[in-house]
């Protein structure tokens, strides 16, 4: 049997009301319903912002039924790491903006021209990110996907450390330096950097599954980026404010606004996601175990930086990759 999907720091027991996961459940149903319907009319804010009103039900409905067949939910089982999840997931996916800038791979219509407004935007839907990949992950491991996968044991995986490091550094060193070229390598580089340290501390690692014969994690995440990523499509390409591609050789056959050959990027964006969370997660239990007065001040200075690098990413997203604004 494949190894259950964890990430580290199981954090509290959480809410154990199935009552409200179905008021959960039933609500989502109705603005999911309630905004694809002012969508397809055109009625605002339903249809600017169709991407958020799609998404955040989708998380929520995945989140109560996890809960309410037995499953594993982030939400219910563990709430506080969930809500955690929201800010980190603006962060690490701006991350990938921020490099943008220099791919300009994508760029976004019809943002609203207040500024507030704009920003409120960008971090509700960046929020989905994180949250979406993993409850999508841990549906398909609740329905039994790859439960019986099994794959030869990979021997001495502390051998590949070095290699796995160096195709982090190019994956995101290359696409900076000829992002014509390599512009697809940036959805691999923090995966091959972080998991020598993942693997050495036990946190997460994709390595350590394979050393034991147990793909069944990196089937979850790979299929889950694939279905998520068709999702994000599906809901960007009806929604009034959107983003769509310049990707250099491969962008005149579409499906959506996405070219066919980019679905191919969210995959290996999956699981690159799980070793950021992973990271980030067992860093934060390190910062939990020093003591008070110097955890609360690494956790302030962490706020703090990832605050300002938010704030800086989206000026830089309304310089770089804003292409139109409503209006």
């Amino acid at each position: 049997m494949g190894k259950r999907l964890r990430i580290p720091n199981p954090g509290p027991a959480g809410i154990a009301n199935k009552g409200l996961a179905r008021t959960l459940l039933a609500l989502s149903g109705l603005v999911f319903t309630v905004a694809t319907a002012c969508m397809a009319l055109r009625i605002e804010p339903f249809f600017s912002s169709y991407f958020c009103f799609a998404w955040w039900p989708y998380i929520l409905a995945a989140e109560s039924v996890l809960h309410l067949q037995g499953g594993d939910s982030e939400l219910f089982r563990r709430p506080l790491r969930f809500l955690g999840l929201l800010p980190l997931s603006v962060s690490v996916w701006l991350i990938f903006e921020v490099f943008n800038f220099r791919l300009s791979n994508w760029h976004y219509l019809n943002v609203p021209a207040q500024t507030p407004l704009r920003w409120l935007g960008y971090a509700v839907s960046f929020s989905t990110v994180l949250p979406g990949l993993l409850v999508t992950a841990r549906l398909l491991e609740h329905g039994g996907l790859g439960s019986r996968a099994v794959s030869r044991p990979l021997a001495r995986a502390a051998r590949l450390y070095p290699l796995l490091t160096s195709l982090g550094l190019a994956c995101l060193i290359l696409p900076l330096a000829w992002p014509e070229y390599f512009f697809p390598l940036i959805w691999g580089g923090f995966l091959f950097l972080l998991e020598p340290w993942l693997h050495k501390t036990g946190a997460g690692s994709i390595l350590a599954d394979l050393e034991q014969g147990r793909p069944r994690r990196l089937a979850l995440l790979l299929s889950a980026g694939l279905v998520c990523g068709g999702l994000w499509e599906t809901w960007n390409y009806w929604a009034g404010s959107k983003w769509f591609y310049t990707v250099p050789f491969v962008g005149e056959l579409k499906v959506f606004e996405m070219p066919v050959l980019g679905y191919l990027g969210f995959p290996p964006f999956a699981v690159q996601c799980h070793a950021m969370t992973c990271a980030f997660l067992a860093l934060a239990e390190r910062v939990n175990g020093l003591p008070g007065r110097s955890r609360a001040l690494v956790w302030t200075c962490l706020a703090a930086c990832a605050a300002a690098f938010d704030l800086l990413a989206f000026m830089g997203i309304d310089r770089f990759t804003v292409a139109s604004f409503a209006g």
